[in-house]
């Protein structure tokens, strides 16, 4: 079974989204926490389970979808680094990935 690390700013980006989700509605700020947790939890299990759209074909990097928020993380070996978490309706931009694992 793989084990899920969080990077410190990608818990900060989590924490950005649901203080400002937080600001109309409270409970659904929660909600958003909630289950991208326990997206993230199923990787242990199923750590290929999220997608490798177009955008990160050639890349360490997938990403999984749990409503408004896209998680981006890569795998190495048993441990699975969550590295990036944007709010849904951004801009993709791969240079913010690598920056955040320098």
């Amino acid at each position: 079974m793989a084990r899920v690390i969080w990077a410190e700013t990608s818990l900060r980006d989590l924490e950005s989204i649901a203080e400002y989700i937080d600001l109309d509605d409270p409970e659904a700020a929660k909600r958003v926490v909630r289950r991208a947790f326990e997206k993230t939890d199923q990787l242990e299990s199923f750590p290929e389970s999220g997608s490798k759209p177009r955008v990160l074909k050639g890349t360490p990097y997938r990403r999984l979808i749990s409503k408004p928020v896209l998680i981006y993380y890569r795998i190495e070996e048993d441990l699975i680094y969550i590295v990036h978490v944007v709010k849904e309706e951004r801009k993709f931009d791969l240079s913010r990935i690598v920056e955040y694992e320098r």
